[in-house]
């Protein structure tokens, strides 16, 4: 059966057909390069179907005739499945039958004709390349095409949620010495004044936070100006209250209207050599930059990467809060599977309300994953109505799930067996926890990147001839972001350092499509280990708290140091969590802690 997702691409076609539009590309963005948009700029999943609350990779084209969607590995199966009956065919943009989305946009509009896009939901980047390879070819790009304009009357609105401050106590820095920071970056980069896109990058500069603007991240829609002399900020007048008025009034801040910030750049002095990053700049930003532009990175993601003690320290807090909650939520799960009326769905909505029982916990950090069997086996897998299975038989569990808690935020992923595990299964845990292991004992000279740290985490799966291929690790923000960078640890080369302060997770896994997935993963923090003639080595401390599933585990095939490496984790979730627990959490605690 046919979705309505027709009746739109129908709108849309007529639209193009009206304003000369060869080929139209629908972003799955906003004008601030969110990994997760307000609802208001997800109109590529509205009109293509392809949707989930945790937000999904995507681009879509839109021909006259057909129509297509790009989205990368994480999603193929979902992507396959919701684009059937809307008109829209997937396309691989990575893995060996990947199709380049650009190379093939130039290929299929033919020279003298258009392609329109929305420049306020695409980079600066982005869009430099598109229009040159267009242009080689002889077809024009409209950046001023905001198709949803047209064809979407049900359009969400704006966010318009209050803002709220976040206690510098916590943070260990004020937003003066922030500002101070940032500007000795902006003049680094040759220039004297910068516009701030990215919405965790001024979260962070502004120590301010909100509820709902962006799911499951506490940031605002805004923008930020910053020189020598002023500091602007661009925000919705409904969102101010008083207690952020007087903060922002602290530090200097004048507010204007979040449409404002066009005309604003429009009219800044010529002398302005304005920093814009062109990975996270909105085209329609910069195409009324009436001043100097200055390509470059910003300096915030490192800044903003790098976490004070303070932070740390209390995301120690935020991790035990977090330990207490799991341990609930999996001993509710050991105990009622029995009964066979536990599923997915069910158990997602189970989690997130033991974490908010918790004052200090905001919100989720992600939409829960919880994978039985074969939706394990899907990476960003996300339970719903139609999909939840039935916790029954035997099998592996796979919850992935993160709170957005005021000292912190946490992401955990563990893999768990009820009723009897396969020795397959066993043996498939064992190697990605021996690759987990690995990973956590490295110790690697200053300098090291996540890429050259990756391969410890894959090989155990290499030599038997597995793989995953997302990435093993990313950087984690602070009260922002579950997903921050600059740093990562993948295959991909990323130049970027690992540098004492930064926390990133460490979740290699395995997924065997219609059979089980495994991930096993701890966020980590980069911490001074020696210095030696050879100069300043690091290591990784865990940060997370709550145990692996002990019966997964394959002694036969482990050493004797990730035995102890196993036990020794186990030991300090143990004595973390029991002064926190109650006598029946903390005897289920101990009997899960037990060594191998």
């Amino acid at each position: 059966m046919e979705k309505k997702n027709f009746e739109y691409l129908g709108r849309l076609r007529k639209v193009m057909a009206e304003k000369g539009i060869a080929a139209c590309v629908i972003s799955g963005t906003d004008p601030h390069q969110s990994e997760l948009p307000p609802m208001h700029w997800r109109g590529r999943e509205w009109i293509t179907g392809f949707e989930s609350a945790n937000g999904t990779n995507g681009t879509a084209v839109v021909l006259p005739g057909e129509a297509y969607c790009w989205t990368d590995s994480r999603y193929f199966i979902q992507a396959t499945d919701q684009l059937k009956g809307t008109g829209f065919e997937m396309m691989k943009e990575d893995g060996p039958d990947a199709v380049d989305l650009i190379d093939w946009l130039t290929q299929h509009t033919p020279a003298g004709q258009t392609v329109g896009i929305d420049g306020m939901t695409f980079s600066v980047a982005w869009c430099q390349r598109l229009e040159q390879e267009l242009s080689d070819n002889g077809v024009k790009l409209d950046t001023d095409f905001p198709m949803f304009d047209f064809i979407y009357p049900d359009r969400p609105g704006r966010p318009i949620n209050p803002l709220f401050v976040h206690d510098e106590k916590i943070v260990g820095l004020t937003v003066g010495q922030k500002i101070e920071a940032v500007n000795a970056e902006v003049k680094k980069e040759l220039a004297n004044a910068i516009l701030i896109s990215a919405l965790d990058d001024i979260a962070w500069i502004t120590n301010l936070r909100t509820a709902n603007d962006i799911a499951f991240s506490p940031m605002y829609v805004s923008f930020l100006y910053l020189d020598e002399k002023r500091r602007v900020l661009f925000v919705d007048a409904e969102k101010i209250t008083d207690e952020v008025r007087a903060h922002l009034d602290k530090y200097g801040f004048q507010i204007m209207g979040y449409d404002d910030v066009k005309g604003f750049v429009a009219t800044l002095p010529k002398e302005t050599r304005l920093l814009l990053d062109p990975d996270k700049t909105a085209r329609g930003i910069y195409d009324h930059v009436g001043c100097t532009p200055v390509f470059g990175g910003t300096g915030v993601a490192k800044l903003k990467a790098i976490k004070t003690g303070a932070m740390i320290s209390n995301l120690a807090t935020a991790m035990e809060k977090d330990g207490v909650a799991l341990t609930r939520f999996f001993m509710m799960v050991e105990r009622e599977y029995p009964e066979g009326k536990l599923t997915e769905l069910e158990l997602s909505r189970r989690l997130r309300k033991l974490r908010l029982a918790d004052p200090s916990c905001v919100d989720e950090s992600f939409s829960t994953i919880v994978g039985w069997n074969a939706n394990g086996a899907i990476v960003h897998y996300e339970p719903t109505e139609e999909s939840s299975a039935a916790i029954v038989g035997d099998g592996l569990l796979l919850v992935d799930s993160g709170g957005q808690y005021i000292y912190g935020t946490t992401d955990i992923t563990r893999t768990i067996a009820l009723g009897q595990p396969t020795a397959g299964q066993r043996h498939d845990f064992t190697l990605v926890m021996k690759g987990h292991i690995a990973l956590s004992n490295a110790i690697f000279p200053q300098g090291t990147t996540g890429h050259q740290l990756d391969a410890l985490a894959r090989q155990f799966l290499w030599k038997e001839g597995k793989a995953y291929y997302h990435g093993t690790g990313h950087g984690v923000g602070f009260f922002i972001n579950c997903h921050e960078g600059p740093q990562n640890i993948r295959l991909n080369i990323n130049p970027t350092p690992l540098e004492p302060g930064m926390i990133t997770s460490n979740e290699p896994g395995l997924y065997l499509e219609g059979r089980y997935g495994i991930r096993c993963e701890n966020l980590i923090v980069t911490e001074p280990a020696m210095t030696t003639e050879f100069g300043e080595f690091y290591r990784f401390h865990p940060m997370t708290l709550f145990p692996f599933d002990r019966s997964l585990f394959e002694k036969e095939i482990m050493s004797e140091s990730e035995i102890k490496w196993v036990d020794d984790y186990h030991r300090l979730v143990r004595e973390r969590l029991t002064p926190l627990l109650t006598a029946e959490e903390a005897a289920w605690l101990e009997q899960k802690t037990q060594p191998l």
